[in-house]
Order: structure tokens, then sequence, then C-alpha cells
């Protein structure tokens, strides 16, 4: 059975909303947890970008079943990858080894506050070692590192849960795949695409999770849901080339006013029919995903979207 779970997207609300969506989405039975770390949001409708981890901490606290994970954090800008280690031991410490750090390369969007944003090479040069610090933080060795992008003269975490704090990594192609099945212990994709998740497998990630992510627009009214996501979620198709390299939300907004409602609609199954939402959720499932995270667009939405999933949307996920 594929494991059902519910993104805390912190583009499209603030952090006590966050916490209260993530009770509510337990409470209604999502079997996991997943949040966005930003620093903006992808384009002004949104309307907000809290502290990821202060958020997933009360979050830790406030739940007792279902599993976290960071959706996805990128350790080479922002944040240095030790203190990455740092923060993700907490975290499962704090909710008693139910969470995963999920690792990306990142986006100019989010990484450009503390300076300049670096060329994709070097971008996966600082990623691969970000991963060589990471992983052994995480399983409570004493580091001592010289990269050609990170030192780290002498590091130790010392709250940790009882097991590791595992590690996914978000994955495009090959290059990215092959460090998901080399560092990592299982593999994240937005795309439900079969070929990634062959690559991975080829790689040495076979019988590893696999999470995914899917984006719907659940209301009463259909043609007011695909307004609602063509002005929150246009970016979406854009793809990870674009994303990762425009800097702020007015880049986006520029880079998508020509994005036509309908256009947006396509790819995001949008109204009242639990059937369309069920069949986006399977395009996952039948690509091999184990673990897919829903997004509802429109933060105004999301009490009316856990009420529904209870007691129509799961039920019929769980069949699949």
């Amino acid at each position: 059975m594929v494991s059902v779970g519910y993104t805390l997207m912190s583009e499209q609300a603030g952090p006590k909303q966050l916490v209260d969506h993530a009770i509510r989405a337990e409470a209604a039975g999502f079997d996991q947890l997943v949040m966005s770390d930003h620093y903006y949001p992808w384009l002004d409708s949104q309307g907000h970008s809290p502290y990821a981890w202060s958020v997933l901490g009360a979050v830790a606290h406030a739940t007792s079943r279902a599993q976290l994970m960071s959706f996805v954090t990128c350790p080479i800008r922002r944040y240095h990858p030790a203190v990455v280690a740092q923060k993700a031991s907490t975290i499962g410490a704090l909710s008693d080894g139910r969470f995963t750090l999920g690792l990306g390369a990142g986006e100019n969007l989010n990484e450009h506050v503390v300076g300049s944003w670096p060329h994709v090479q070097q971008r996966h040069e600082m990623f691969e070692e970000a991963l060589q610090i990471i992983r052994p933080l995480l399983n409570g060795e004493t580091l001592t590192f010289s990269g050609n992008h990170f030192d780290v003269p002498d590091a130790y975490v010392w709250d940790r849960p009882e097991r590791p704090v595992p590690m996914a990594i978000a994955a495009s192609g090959r290059q990215s795949a092959t460090l998901a099945a080399e560092y990592g212990s299982g593999i994240i994709s937005t795309e439900p695409d079969r070929h990634i998740i062959e690559m991975y497998d080829d790689a040495g990630g076979a019988g590893q999770p696999r999470y995914g992510q899917v984006a719907i627009c659940y209301g009463p009214d259909e043609a007011e849901c695909r307004k609602i996501v063509h002005d929150q979620f246009r970016w979406f198709g854009m793809g990870w080339k674009v994303n990762a390299d425009l800097p702020g939300p007015e880049s986006f907004a520029a880079a998508t006013q020509f994005v036509r409602e309908e256009d947006v609609a396509e790819g995001i199954s949008c109204g009242p029919d639990v059937d369309v939402h069920v069949e986006a959720f399977r395009t996952f499932v039948d690509a091999g995903f184990t673990h897919v995270a829903i997004i509802q667009v429109g933060g105004e939405s999301q009490p009316m979207f856990l009420d529904w999933a209870q007691d129509q949307l799961l039920p019929r996920l769980r069949e699949l």
C-alpha cells in the first residue's frame, strides 16, 4: 500500500496555520506530513514563507503518529551542511524517530538571500560535498572535513534519535539519481517519471522508498479552483531548470504572465470530482512511487480539504 502524505506548504500558510493543518491531517488519517523549506513564496499571491524548521519542531511536538519530512532542504548556501545535520537530528529526536531529511540542490529563489547563486556545475559539486558531511554526522560520527567548497574542522551532533535520521535525495536525472542511491536511503521526485525510478534502481537504490508529490485543488466549484491554481501555481509547469534559477516572486510572475488558466488546469486536477484527483495520484503509483504527498493548492481551503479527504479521498487512495 502506498503511503499517502499531506504537504505543509509554507508558501501558502503562516506558522500557526501550518501546525493546525498538521494536527488535522494526522487526525484525518494521512500517513506522512512533508514540509517545503522556502525563504520566499513562488508568487506574491501565495503570501507566506515562515521558517520551516521552527514549524517542523512544533509539528513534531504536536503530532504522534505521522511520519515527517523536509521536502526539500537545500544544504549548500542558506544552511551549512553541518548545521543541517544538527537540526535534522533534533527534529528526529523531538519526533521519536519519525523524521526523514529530504535534500535537494535548491533554487535561487531561496538561497540568494545569503549571496550569489552558483553555476549549476558548482552547485552539484557543493551538493555532493554536503552529503559527505551530513551523512556521517547523522550517524553519530565525529567529523573533520576539508573540501573545495566546505570545511568542517571538528563537528559532532550530540542529540540524535535512537536510529539515525534517514536521508532522501531529490533527483531529476541520472547524475542526481546516482547520488541518491550512493548517499541516501530514498529518492524524491515531483514528476511521475518511471525512468528516474529505473535509474535510481540501476544505481543501487532498489528496494528503497520513492517519494513523490502531486498538486491538486479540491473545491465545490471547478471554475473557482482553476482560478486559484492559475493565480498561485502557474509556475508549476516550468520545470526544474527554470525554477532553479529565477531569483524572486517578481521573476516568476514575469515568466508566467502568458500562462493561461487552461494550461495550468491541464496539469493540476481541479474541482469536486474525487475520481480526477485519484487519477492524478495514481500516475505516481503507476510510476513506482511508494510515498506520495498531496499539495492542496490554496491556503484558505485546507480545513475543507482535510475534512473531504478523510471522508472521500483517503478511502479511495487506500484501494490503489
